[in-house]
């Protein structure tokens, strides 16, 4: 049996923050492959199903998501699960939006979700990690993990979503980086179509450094500039008819 947690706040408030995008993909996963009606249990809401041959129990804690391993570990305790049998579907902030990775044990990075988790049942869990970004600013990460996607995420969010439980399938079997895969592949834009070349700039035209080193390259060997020359002992157009207007004369 496999345990698939999504993560995220109970209330209409938070449904479409960033922290719930855990619950978004538990969501998806029950949408596309026919899961029983959502029920509680477990402080949480849970619905059965299979992926991939695999018996599945979907769960969102609704114990709020420093406490998500109240839940988690009272399912995992009910029936008798090992943590490679849990997978936690969180948001990710090192990780930029549209990105995904999968994740067997390791820390907590921070995140309150997977601390209380990692309580409860130990560190070896599947993780799915979701990027939502980071604002730039440790000051700003509260605000932004608590705050509302923005309408235009909806072209990377939405794909996003469908792809997670169109493949989801491939959890049951076990095969995390042929789903990693999947979805990469998913979410890459056709090739060819909307590809537009970029117009170069003036730095990438070169500037400080790439200038220097296109001068060095157009040197001549004795460090002068490369080229013609019009001037200087060795002669040429201008020096001959200066020699002409102004001979030398015999000391």
């Amino acid at each position: 049996m496999l345990l698939i947690a999504g993560l995220g706040n109970p209330g209409s408030q938070y449904q479409n923050n960033r922290h719930n995008i855990g619950f978004m993909a538990v969501e998806a996963i029950h949408r596309q492959n026919g899961f029983a009606p959502w029920r509680r249990k477990f402080q949480a809401e849970v619905a059965d199903g299979t992926l991939g041959g695999e018996k599945v129990l979907l769960m969102k804690p609704m114990t709020y998501m420093n406490e998500s391993g109240r839940s988690v570990g009272e399912a995992v305790r009910f029936y008798k699960l090992q943590p490679t049998d849990v997978i936690v579907i969180h948001d990710e902030l090192d990780l930029p939006p549209a990105k995904m990775r999968m994740k067997t044990g390791g820390g907590h990075g921070g995140h309150n979700g997977l601390r209380s988790i990692t309580a409860h049942i130990g560190e070896g869990y599947r993780r799915m990690r979701l990027g939502i970004g980071h604002p730039g600013v440790k000051a700003l990460v509260h605000r932004h993990v608590l705050s509302d996607f923005a309408r235009a995420d909806a072209d990377w969010l939405d794909p996003l979503m469908d792809a997670i439980g169109a493949e989801a399938p491939l959890l049951g079997e076990n095969k995390d980086s042929t789903f990693a895969n999947r979805l990469h592949a998913a979410l890459q834009p056709e090739k060819g179509k909307g590809a537009r070349k970029p117009k170069r700039t003036t730095d990438e035209r070169g500037t400080g450094a790439d200038r220097d080193r296109a001068d060095e390259d157009h040197k001549a060997p004795d460090g002068t500039s490369g080229g013609r020359q019009d001037s200087g002992k060795d002669g040429g157009p201008l020096a001959d008819a200066l020699a002409r207007l102004f001979p030398k004369r015999k000391s």
